[in-house]
């Protein structure tokens, strides 16, 4: 879904446009993109909502062991606020900075713990495919970069669409698992 609005965002973005040059949020900007500001915005809000039943559906990990449910609780809790704080973004566009870059931070941050806690915790999982955890451990390492460098757009670019490669291969490995 998000990809979507993202991309129909970007058809309707001004010229010209470049991942090198704008950052996720310009798409949101309704200065910069007034055309398709509205779609990404609305995106990020339905994003966030589809988070909340993805991250409680982790349920079917749990496994009889104390520690480990109560790792994957963590993670669910913590991913839920994940979707909440993208929700956030897109309520609090670029159009208003305050608390557009607060929330962001808050995502980005968040959404790192999760990247680790989620990928360490499942990569035990007997039942759990294990290059997918690793392909999340490294998209971590990778969040991590853009979290404490800010590095470029490009680095944010990589970073979210990474990120929701490894939410569509747990998905995956819950349907060859749980179907």
């Amino acid at each position: 879904m998000y990809c979507i609005f993202t991309f129909t965002s970007i058809a309707l973005f001004p010229p010209p446009f470049s991942a090198l040059d704008n950052w996720l949020s310009d798409l949101g900007n309704s200065s910069y993109n007034p055309n398709g500001a509205i779609l990404y915005n609305l995106g990020c809000i339905l994003t966030g909502i589809i988070l909340f039943p993805f991250f409680i559906g982790l349920i079917k990990w749990y496994t009889d062991e104390f520690w480990y449910k109560n790792f994957i609780r963590i993670i669910q809790c913590i991913g839920c606020f994940s979707g909440f704080a993208l929700i956030m973004i897109g309520i609090y566009s670029e159009d208003f900075i305050a608390p557009h870059v607060f929330w962001s931070e808050v995502f980005f941050n968040v959404n790192l713990t999760v990247l680790m806690l989620s990928s360490l915790t499942l990569y035990f999982h007997p039942d759990f495919i294990k290059w997918i955890s690793i392909y999340g451990i490294i998209v971590a390492v990778i969040n991590l970069l853009f979290v404490f460098f800010l590095g470029t757009p490009i680095l944010e670019w990589f970073t979210v669409f990474s990120a929701l490669g490894y939410v569509g291969l747990i998905v995956f490995n819950m349907y060859q698992k749980f179907r």
